[in-house]
């Protein structure tokens, strides 16, 4: 829908082709970062009044130490991920999107895309079919530089928001993020390398956070999704070109998938108006390069139980190196903003800790 919107507002003629149907849900944290909000602003894309829950920041928790930083220019906002298709629908067909649903069958040969066996004519085809794209298969560009593969389940709960935080729950065996989404409801999204481990396995692992959830009744069936680290050698051959996670993605402890393909869809928009994709490739490394440089820190930190434990101790103990990295992670900052009293005073706690 983001893309479908961008390339209208150059001028293309587009025409959307979805094999889901709406309101189409899937299994994501539903934060959007400030990052992501501004993108959405750049596509003429504004959420209506009163839609989701304003977040200030981000806290990091592991039941022995407790961590917040706020965003530095405004908060963040959690909305269902069925709301946010619902407006993005609504700003593709108010651009003059054609939209169709419920298509099953798409094969593409160059400019020629057979549906259903009409074929149609496309001077350009945009493949943003997701993780398993066919379309991606279908052009040869499966190859890929690094492909690391975790799972995430997702429910949401009828109760108050205690917090007005995004906060990330640390455990040896799982992350599990904690969003609301409405003054009373909150998403619970549990991200580890077990297939097996599910939301209230999850929960189990954290005593204080089971027993707030506890005699909540869930109001969404619980459902489950691939997240993968995956990097692409090329997004782009001949007059096809991916976006979103068909044409790489970052773990889902960053927060940043949705972000990143708001961002996308306007360089894939401005460089197929300049009829020059190779332009997309160079822009699409460059949006990638924070999002996996964060991803990394993150997973790294999450792979040792000991390490992590210490990072969230020293991080506690100075706080303003996490709000110095939450700056970075949405793009307020540079890693080279990162001031040197600060890190120095981060690594004598860590080595105390």
């Amino acid at each position: 829908m983001a893309a479908a919107v961008a390339l209208q507002q150059q001028g293309l003629q587009v025409t959307v082709l979805d094999r889901a149907v709406p309101p189409v849900d899937k299994a994501c944290g539903e934060g959007l970062l400030p990052d992501g909000i501004r993108a959405l602003k750049e596509l003429g894309v504004a959420l209506p009044a009163g839609t989701g829950f304003c977040f200030r920041g981000i806290r990091f928790l592991d039941g022995r130490s407790s961590v917040a930083a706020d965003f530095p220019k405004g908060p963040g906002i959690a909305v269902r991920r069925t709301s946010l298709h619902s407006v993005l629908i609504s700003a593709a067909q108010r651009a003059g999107a054609a939209l169709r649903w419920g298509v099953r069958n798409v094969e593409v040969c160059g400019h020629r895309v057979v549906v259903d066996g009409c074929s149609l004519r496309a001077r350009w085809v945009i493949g943003a079919d997701g993780q398993n794209s066919q379309l991606r298969h279908q052009a040869g560009l499966d190859r890929h530089r690094i492909e690391r593969r975790r799972y995430g389940f997702r429910r949401h709960y009828r109760v108050a928001p205690w917090s007005s935080y995004m906060e990330l729950y640390w455990g040896a065996r799982c992350q599990v993020y904690v969003t609301p989404v409405s003054m009373e409801e909150v998403c619970v999204s549990v991200i580890s390398r077990d297939p097996r481990l599910r939301v209230n396995d999850g929960l189990a692992g954290f005593p204080e956070l089971e027993r707030r959830i506890r005699s909540a009744p869930p109001v969404s069936r619980e459902m489950g999704a691939l997240t993968v680290t995956r990097e692409l050698r090329d997004v782009y051959c001949g007059c096809l070109a991916l976006i979103g996670d068909a044409s790489g993605s970052v773990d889902a402890i960053t927060g940043e998938g949705i972000s990143l393909s708001f961002k996308q869809a306007t360089a894939l928009a401005e460089a197929v108006k300049r009829g020059r994709l190779k332009d997309y490739q160079a822009e699409h490394k460059n949006l990638s390069s924070r999002p996996r440089a964060m991803a990394a820190l993150m997973l790294a930190i999450a792979k040792h139980g000991g390490l992590q434990k210490r990072v969230l101790a020293s991080l506690e103990k100075r706080p303003s190196v996490l709000e110095s990295l939450l700056a970075i992670h949405i793009g307020d900052r540079s890693f080279f903003d990162l001031w040197p009293h600060d890190v120095l005073a981060f690594g004598s706690a860590f080595l105390g800790s």
